[in-house]
């Protein structure tokens, strides 16, 4: 398996994950603040799977309790729609994958490991890329 990509498109930041070159872990990368201009977002996000040598992006997607796309989860694909595209030019795919509970996963995972409130804002979207990312990992074997 080559590397992942995972993405947690937010209203204000994207957060970030990366996986190993096995396959097996992904951790978290970074947080990007949203440019106010999609393109450029997307370009940066694109730009990231380069720079990690990744073959697919994840981007997850946020159905609904009873596993239905919502207003969310129709926005996020209209974005995955444009983000595709620009990644394909660069031979790297895109993927979605269901990210409910991934920021309640990622933000009990960081109290368990005592990050102080103020801290936690920070790496919340990269901890919830990386809860996608580890999910879709482990789904694909």
């Amino acid at each position: 398996m080559t590397r992942a990509l995972g993405v947690d498109l937010g209203s204000r930041r994207i957060g970030l994950a990366a996986s190993d070159a096995s396959g097996v872990l992904a951790s978290p990368l970074r947080v990007l603040p949203r440019a106010g201009d999609v393109a450029a977002d997307h370009a940066a996000i694109v730009d990231a799977a380069r720079e990690v040598e990744a073959s697919t992006i994840v981007v997850g997607l946020p159905l609904s309790l009873d596993g239905r796309p919502g207003p969310a989860a129709r926005s996020v694909l209209a974005e995955v729609d444009e983000l595709r595209e620009l990644a394909r030019r660069s031979g790297v795919e895109v993927d979605t994958y269901d990210e409910r509970f991934s920021t309640v996963t990622a933000e009990q995972g960081l109290r368990a490991a005592k990050v102080r409130r103020s801290k936690r804002r920070a790496r919340i979207d990269a901890a919830a890329a990386t809860v996608i990312l580890q999910s879709w990992l482990e789904a694909q074997r």
